[in-house]
């Protein structure tokens, strides 16, 4: 079966900078596709996470946290469309956050930052490993989905915007 690889923390503010597009060429052997430019990968060959996570340790020139996740599962969360009644557009955006593991124990819905009618981020279901959010960018100050996942649920994560979950579910099932 397929896998989704999620990097943390990869070329943001010039640190851990790589070029996806180069690793996804010196990993054809396990027909990886490149998705974008924040380290999300979808692996095509089947290959076990160790060895997928032990291939990728070696190709990078630096140590970062790797999510991955069974191709199958990101199908199943796009195909149970976990945001239907959420309007998308300019005010509010739609986020998954993968996180290492899922989060025990699992706090209060939704998660919001900051409290009240204000918030950034309202985090708003959990699939397994996937913390679903909405963002909505309000003030000067902003607040991030990754931030507050994190925070409330104790481990280390990744996010990505739907529309990126989308692109990954096409290219699964091409």
């Amino acid at each position: 079966m397929a896998s989704v690889v999620f990097m943390r923390g990869v070329n943001v503010g010039g640190h851990k900078t790589f070029r996806p597009a180069v690793l996804a060429r010196e990993l054809s052997a396990f027909d990886v596709v490149n998705v974008g430019a924040a380290g999300t990968f979808v692996v095509r060959k089947t290959i076990s996470q160790a060895a997928l996570r032990a291939e990728l340790k070696r190709k990078l020139h630096f140590e970062t946290d790797l999510m991955i996740c069974a191709g199958r599962d990101v199908l199943r969360l796009v195909a149970d469309e976990p945001f239907p009644r959420t309007p998308a557009g300019k005010d509010v955006r739609r986020f998954v956050t993968v996180m290492a593991k899922p989060a025990r124990p699992v706090p209060r819905l939704p998660v919001r930052k900051p409290a009240g009618d204000d918030w950034q981020v309202s985090v708003v279901a959990l699939s397994g490993s996937f913390a679903l959010s909405l963002w909505r960018r309000l003030g000067r100050s902003l607040v991030y989905p990754n931030e507050v996942v994190e925070k409330a649920f104790g481990v280390p994560a990744t996010t990505r915007s739907w529309d990126t979950l989308l692109k990954i579910r096409d290219l699964l099932e091409a």
